[in-house]
């Protein structure tokens, strides 16, 4: 499977994430804290993704998304603080 991230965002709340046949099989949310701050607060990727490196993915998109949009993270979700503590090459976005 050839997985598209997608993204959409709300006035508070926004998501990466990966849909088939109307299916959400992948996704990371994340909320709103401002203009210059998003928190990650889940991650989730369904069985038929699994071993397929699809949580980095939408952590990467996540990543490239506040570096393109001058935000900074605020990762309360384990797996995306887990991505932070193992690669500090994306530490340029994460709050302090």
């Amino acid at each position: 499977m050839d997985a598209l991230i997608q993204q959409e965002e709300s006035v508070s709340k926004g998501r990466f994430f990966i849909e088939k046949d109307d299916k959400t099989l992948a996704e990371m949310t994340y909320s709103i804290a401002g203009p210059e701050k998003i928190i990650i607060d889940h991650t989730e990727v369904d069985q038929v993704l699994k071993g397929k490196k699809i949580g980095f993915k939408l952590f990467l998109a996540a990543v490239n998304y506040a570096r393109e949009n001058n935000k900074k993270v605020i990762p309360l979700c384990p797996f995306a603080k887990a991505q932070f503590d193992k690669n500090p090459e994306f530490n340029d976005v994460l709050v302090p």
